[in-house]
């Protein structure tokens, strides 16, 4: 199976992502992290941005949860930034593309369209599941997010290439 097109940047040599999961505390801030960072390495930070938000607003202004924070500091990830936010219907317009964790987000968000998607639809293991939330679960439900996150996100990274390509 082909990876799946980018929609085209609302600004020619701008991108914009979101990621979006329930509290902005577990799944769519490590996706975060991680994918920023990937972005960073590939030298494209100059011209994609990254974000994360949750529909939820239980938990905005708090930093992420700690379980979270320690499996990506365990990675040799920086989780010290994180503070939640929410979702808003102006992040439809302000990003290119708005990637759910899970079929109940994307339907909090309206459902799928060109620019929202699930996160993992660019996933080459398992793509269009989910990002199992491990927020009421043990220490291994993060590292099974970590590995989803950090395959899915260099498939993005690569997405994001192919964007520049002439």
């Amino acid at each position: 199976m082909s990876a799946p097109e980018l929609p085209a940047p609302r600004t020619p040599g701008r991108y914009s992502v979101a990621l979006v999961c329930l509290g902005n505390i577990c799944r769519s801030p490590m996706a975060d992290v991680v994918l920023s960072q990937r972005v960073d390495e590939a030298g494209l930070s100059g011209r994609v941005t990254v974000a994360s938000c949750g529909t939820g607003d239980w938990h905005v202004g708090h930093p992420m949860d700690g379980r979270a924070a320690a499996t990506l500091t365990a990675a040799g990830y920086d989780a010290s930034r994180h503070r939640a936010q929410q979702w808003a219907q102006t992040w439809l317009e302000e990003h290119d593309l708005v990637l759910a964790m899970d079929e109940s987000n994307l339907a909090d968000l309206g459902g799928r369209s060109a620019r929202v998607r699930l996160f993992r639809d660019f996933d080459p293991v398992g793509t269009g599941g989910e990002v199992p939330d491990p927020y009421y679960g043990g220490d291994d439900g993060f590292e099974e997010v970590l590995t989803m996150v950090e395959r899915t996100s260099a498939a993005i990274v690569d997405a994001f290439r192919r964007l520049e390509e002439p």
